[in-house]
């Protein structure tokens, strides 16, 4: 089930003075194949978009549940918001996370906070399958399979088409599904002549392998820099609400969103993390077409050692 165009402008309504309205900025690169705007998410409060999902799906939650707290499985940034809506309800909030998950992450989680758990990257995974992981008490919030979760990411797709209500393309990286159908459900409703398309790192993209295969299926699987989005397999939920709203899978090296990151930090003047990058990767390389292209940085939260590496030129490990 995607959420209504209702349910994106109610989840609006929910986040007002919770998360930011990002702005929407023209990207200065006249060698480009199109023409640029970066929606900088990386500018939330928490360094990325998750915030929204969060919030809106604890506002749904009944008191008496909440006051058994939280628990997400996570590598990081949906992690940061449910750790960050908790704090401000005074609840506890515990994070699985995998074992290769990036300290600049783990240690923002603890600050808002969080309680971090590691696991095995299997482990890890399975916690999404079974939505409450052994020992560990809480109403169980989904990183991305979940209605509410989606209508609050959807609101991006609403602020993106009131500043460029002529966009021809929008860019979304793709890890769970989450932010792509919850942006695509607004915008399918809204302006169904724009394209939709989804950005995966080449390290992991089962999302187009299961579109070239026509049914969900495993893709190879490596860990790199690029640690927000990728992993081994779609679920099977996410691939049918994809297929259903999109133009076009992406896919770009690990080498050309080390330069995407580069890029939105030389022009941009922001810091994006790799996942956040791999929407203009794409774009760069002309998967979106020529015309108008929003590319959806979805955070910022990147290893100082990564950051570096890409701004000297060099892929992150």
């Amino acid at each position: 089930m995607l959420p209504t165009l209702t349910d994106i402008r109610e989840a609006r309504s929910r986040l007002a003075g919770i998360a930011n309205r990002t702005p929407l900025v023209r990207l200065d690169l006249p060698d480009a194949p199109a023409k640029i705007w970066l929606k900088l998410e990386n500018l939330q409060p928490i360094g990325s978009f998750k915030i929204r999902g969060a919030a809106n799906a604890m506002a749904a939650i009944s008191p008496d549940r909440l006051a058994r707290g939280v628990l997400t499985a996570s590598a990081g940034n949906m992690a940061q918001g449910a750790a960050w809506c908790a704090r401000a309800r005074a609840i506890p909030c515990t994070v699985i996370a995998p074992e290769s998950a990036p300290a600049t992450k783990l240690r923002a989680i603890e600050r808002l906070g969080g309680k971090v758990i590691l696991a095995p990257f299997d482990r890890w995974w399975r916690a999404f399958d079974e939505r409450a992981y052994p020992g560990v008490d809480g109403t169980f919030l989904h990183a991305f399979d979940d209605p509410l979760v989606m209508a609050g990411n959807g609101t991006i797709g609403l602020e993106i088409l009131e500043d460029l209500p002529d966009v021809d393309a929008i860019v979304v990286p793709w890890g769970g599904g989450g932010l792509f159908s919850g942006i695509a459900a607004a915008v399918r409703e809204v302006s169904p002549r724009t394209h939709l398309f989804t950005a995966e790192c080449e390290a992991g993209a089962p999302l187009a392998a299961s579109l070239a295969a026509g049914v969900p299926t495993k893709a190879p699987f490596r860990r790199s820099f690029v640690d927000g989005i990728g992993g081994p397999s779609v679920f099977p939920a996410m691939f049918e609400r994809a297929r259903a709203l999109i133009d076009g899978a992406l896919v770009a090296s690990v080498a050309e969103v080390a330069a995407a990151v580069r890029v939105i930090a030389e022009r941009g003047r922001v810091v994006a993390e790799g996942a956040g990058a791999c929407s203009l990767a794409c774009a760069l390389a002309g998967g979106a077409g020529n015309g108008r292209v929003v590319c959806v940085i979805s955070g910022g939260n990147i290893d100082e050692g990564a950051l570096r590496a890409a701004l000297a030129g060099q892929q992150p490990s």
